[in-house]
C-alpha cells in the first residue's frame, strides 16, 4: 500500500485549477502518460531554461537579441490598414530612445488596452535591430506598475505540446506545487549523501521557482538533491532485490566435467583467456551455496554463447536443468543449431520452445521438461509463461537482458527452487549504466575476441553515390560474396519501417534477381526463418532487412553490410549492425551510407565508427552523445527511465547512492523504523513498487 502522505501527488492532475478535458489531454500527451497525467508527473517535469528579467535597462544601453526589461512611455500607436496583413506597431520610448512593438495577426482591442498612449509600461521581449531601428517582436509580457510587482523576475521555461499555452503549463505546475505534502526526510541518517542540498520539497520548489537562472543547472544544489533522490530510489530498489534473491536459498552446482570436458573436445577452437577467467568466476557462483545474479557482458562476436553453454553443462552435471531465454524466435532457432551441434557429443538432451510450436510439438516438449527428460531448453518468453513447468531448473540463461525487464528475468528465475541467474548482453555498456540497470548483479566482462576474428573496414559515402555502391556490390556478388543491405529507421511506426525496405528489396531484385532476399519483423516467422536460411546456404547472397538482424543473426560467409540512413541509428546499434560481418575468413566492410548535411551528432557518430571497433568505446561515447535512457532503449525494455537524474552529468551521484542502498541493506533490511517509514515513501514516490513487494514477501 501507497502511504497516504503521498496520495496528494497521485490524484490526477484533473483534481487542479485550470484542467478541463481538453488541457488534460494536452497534458497526457506532453508528459507520456497513457493512465492521465498525475500531479507528480507535473512535478517532475522540470524547467529546460529560464527567462531573465532581473536586469532592467534604459533602451539605449539595453543589450540586443536577447530578452529584456525596459520600462517606456506609450507614445503612438500605427494600426494597419483594413484587411490588411500588416502588422500592428506601437512606438515606446524613455528619453534615450524609442522601439517599435511589433505585433503580427494580433487582437488589436488587447493592443489598445494594455498599451494607452501617454501610459508608463513595462515590456519585456528581445530587442532587435530590424533596418536601422530598434524593435521587439511579440514582447512576451506587458505589464503596468502592479502586474510588475506580481512578475516572475526569472520565469522558468518548459518543454511543452502543440495546444499547450507556456504560462497556462506553468500556472498548473504552481497548482501541483501548492499540493505538495510535507515528506519525512529519507536523507536524515545517510551516510553517502552530498553536502548542503536542500529538502525535497525545497528542492522542487526552488527548481519550479528559480531566484536565479542557474538554479535550473543539472550541477545546482536543488536538481542535485533531486537527482540524488530519484538514483536512490532506483539503487534501493536493485538492492532490496538482490537481496530477495540472496535470501532464497540457494543450490551448490558443483559438476563433474564430463559433459563440459566432451564440449571442449568437440570445439574447433580453443577458449581465449578472457572466456577462462570468467568460466571461472561462474563456477564459484555455482558452487556456492547462495543463488547467483551475475552479468556476462561482451562486445559483438567475443563467444559469450560457448560460456553460456559451458555454464549449463555444469548445472546439468550438478543433476539439474538449465534454460536460456532469448528475445526473438530467429536467435532462438540459430542458438539451439549451434548449441545442439556442441551439446550432442556430450550426451546433454537440447530442445527448443518458441511461441511458434505446433500444439501437439508444444505438448511433448513440455512434457519432457517436467520429466526431466530435456536437460536445456532454448525459447523466447514463452519459457515463463504459467504452463511452462521444469522438473528441477537450476540456471536460468538471459541473453540481450536489456530487451526484458527485471520482471521476466525474475519470473524465470522464479521457475525453480533457488536457481542462479546468468544474464548476458552484445551490448557493451557503459560502467555508469551497469551501475543503473543491473546494479544488483556481480559483473563479468569479455574484452577479448577469439583468434581469427578479422577488423572490419568501415567507410562513409553520401546516399547520391548509391550507385557506386551497387556496381561494387555486382562486382561482389558476381565473385561468390554475400551481403546484408540494411534499410533506414524512417519514424516511430514500424509500417514506415517495412515500407522503406520493401521498396529498397523490389529496386535491388530489378538489380539482382532470385539473389536478393527480404526479412523484416512483420513478416510470418517461418517466411522470415525460410529467408534467413536461404541467405545463410548461399541460394540467396543480398539479404535486405530492417534492424530485425540487429543480434545474433550468425552467417560467417557474409563479409559486406550496408547501412543506409546511418545518420539515424544510435552508435550502439551501427556498432551492432556492423558485428553481423567479419565472422568469417574473407576480410569484411561496412559501408555507412547518410543523407548530407550531417548533424554534429550524426557527424560524430560517424566518425566513432571509422575510428573504432572498440564496442565498449563506442558504448562510452553513445552515452555521451545520447544520454542513458536511449542507448539501452529504455522506453522498449520496461527499464527505467530517469525524470530528474541525468546519468552523463550524475554519474558521481549514482556511485554515492549505490553506497548508501547498500550500507541501508546491511543495517535495516526490513526497512524499519523512521527511517525504514521515509525510504518506503521514497520507493513509492519514485514508483519502485516492485521492490516493495518482494520486501513484504520476505
Amino acid at each position: 500500500m501507497r502511504p497516504s502522505i503521498l496520495d496528494p501527488l497521485f490524484a490526477p492532475a484533473t483534481g487542479l485549477a485550470g484542467v478541463g478535458p481538453k488541457i488534460a489531454k494536452l497534458l497526457d500527451k506532453l508528459l507520456g502518460t497513457s493512465e492521465g497525467a498525475r500531479v507528480v508527473d507535473l512535478l517532475f517535469h522540470l524547467p529546460v531554461n529560464t527567462i531573465d528579467r532581473r536586469h532592467r535597462a534604459r533602451i539605449a544601453e539595453a543589450p540586443r537579441d536577447q530578452i529584456v526589461l525596459i520600462e517606456a512611455q506609450v507614445v503612438e500607436h500605427r494600426a494597419p490598414p483594413p484587411r490588411s496583413r500588416a502588422p500592428y506597431k506601437v512606438l515606446v520610448e524613455d528619453g534615450t530612445g524609442d522601439v517599435l512593438l511589433v505585433f503580427f495577426l494580433a487582437n488589436h482591442a488587447w493592443i489598445e488596452k494594455a498599451l494607452p498612449i501617454g501610459t508608463q509600461r513595462f515590456i519585456s521581449g528581445k530587442l532587435e535591430l530590424w533596418e536601422g531601428h530598434l524593435q521587439m517582436v511579440h514582447p512576451d509580457r506587458v505589464v503596468d506598475a502592479e502586474g510588475l510587482a506580481q512578475m516572475l523576475l526569472v520565469e522558468p521555461v518548459y518543454g511543452l505540446t502543440e495546444g499547450l499555452a507556456p504560462r497556462v503549463l506553468a500556472k498548473i505546475i504552481g497548482a501541483a506545487l501548492a499540493r505538495l505534502p510535507k515528506l519525512p526526510d529519507w536523507l536524515a541518517e545517510s551516510r553517502a549523501k552530498p553536502p548542503n542540498l536542500p529538502g525535497f520539497t525545497e528542492a522542487l520548489a526552488i527548481v519550479h521557482h528559480p531566484p536565479e537562472p542557474e538554479a535550473i543547472s543539472p550541477n545546482a544544489p536543488a536538481r542535485l538533491r533531486l537527482a540524488y533522490d530519484e538514483l536512490l530510489a532506483h539503487q534501493l530498489a536493485l538492492a532490496l532485490t538482490r537481496a530477495h534473491l540472496r535470501r532464497t536459498a540457494g543450490h551448490s552446482h558443483k559438476g563433474d566435467g564430463t559433459r563440459s570436458g566432451a564440449i571442449r573436445a568437440a570445439l574447433p577452437f580453443t577458449l581465449t583467456g578472457a572466456q577462462e577467467a570468467t568460466l571461472a568466476e561462474i563456477r564459484t557462483d555455482l558452487a556456492a551455496p547462495e543463488r547467483m545474479l551475475r552479468l556476462l557482458q561482451g562486445d559483438v562476436g567475443s563467444g559469450k554463447t560457448i560460456v553460456a553453454l559451458l555454464a549449463m553443462a555444469e548445472v546439468v552435471e550438478a543433476g539439474r536443468q538449465a534454460a536460456l531465454m532469448v528475445p526473438t524466435e530467429v536467435l532462438a532457432r540459430q542458438h539451439f543449431e549451434s548449441i545442439a551441434k556442441y551439446a550432442e557429443p556430450s550426451g546433454l538432451r537440447v530442445a527448443l520452445l518458441t511461441g511458434r510450436d505446433k500444439s501437439a510439438e508444444r505438448t511433448r516438449t513440455l512434457a519432457a521438461l517436467a520429466e526431466g527428460a530435456i536437460d536445456i531448453v532454448i525459447g523466447t518468453h514463452a519459457l515463463f509463461q504459467e504452463s511452462v513447468a521444469f522438473h528441477d531448473l537450476g540456471l536460468a540463461v538471459v541473453d540481450e537482458q536489456h530487451r526484458f525487464g527485471v520482471h521476466q528475468r525474475l519470473a524465470l528465475g522464479a521457475k525453480g527452487a533457488g536457481a542462479d541467474i546468468l544474464v548476458m548482453t552484445a551490448t557493451p555498456i557503459p560502467r555508469t549504466l551497469v551501475l543503473t540497470y543491473f546494479g544488483d548483479m556481480d559483473v563479468s566482462t569479455l574484452r577479448e575476441k577469439p583468434p581469427g576474428r578479422q577488423r572490419i573496414e568501415t567507410r562513409a559515402l553520401p546516399l547520391d553515390r548509391i550507385g557506386d555502391v551497387i556496381a561494387r556490390l555486382q562486382s561482389a556478388i558476381a565473385s561468390g560474396a554475400r551481403a546484408y543491405w540494411i534499410c533506414p529507421l524512417v519514424a516511430e511506426s514500424e509500417a514506415l519501417d517495412v515500407a522503406a525496405v520493401e521498396e529498397r528489396f523490389a529496386a535491388l531484385k530489378e538489380i539482382f534477381g532470385p539473389r536478393v532476399g527480404l526479412v523484416h519483423g512483420k513478416m510470418k516467422g517461418a517466411d522470415r526463418d525460410k529467408a534467413m536460411a536461404a541467405f545463410a546456404k548461399g541460394e540467396t547472397q543480398v539479404l535486405v532487412a530492417t534492424t530485425v538482424i540487429e543480434v545474433g543473426v550468425d552467417v560467417p560467409e557474409a563479409s559486406i553490410i550496408v547501412i543506409e540512413h546511418a545518420e539515424r541509428f544510435g552508435l550502439a546499434q551501427l556498432h551492432q549492425l556492423r558485428g553481423r560481418v567479419g565472422r568469417g575468413r574473407a576480410q569484411s566492410t561496412c559501408l555507412l551510407l547518410y543523407k548530407p548535411p550531417l548533424g554534429e551528432t550524426a557527424k560524430a557518430r560517424i566518425e566513432i565508427m571509422r575510428e573504432s571497433d572498440d564496442g565498449f568505446r563506442i558504448a562510452e561515447e553513445d552515452l555521451r552523445l545520447r544520454g542513458g535512457g536511449d542507448v539501452l532503449g529504455t522506453q522498449q525494455s520496461g527499464l527505467p527511465g530517469f525524470r530528474l537524474a541525468e546519468l552523463d552529468v550524475h554519474a558521481d551521484l549514482l556511485k554515492l547512492a549505490r553506497a548508501e542502498a547498500q550500507n541501508i541493506i546491511a543495517t535495516n533490511p526490513r526497512l524499519e523504523g523512521a527511517r525504514g517509514k521515509a525510504l518506503l515513501a521514497l520507493l513509492h514516490l519514485f514508483e519502485r513498487e516492485t521492490a516493495v513487494k518482494l520486501l513484504q514477501a520476505g
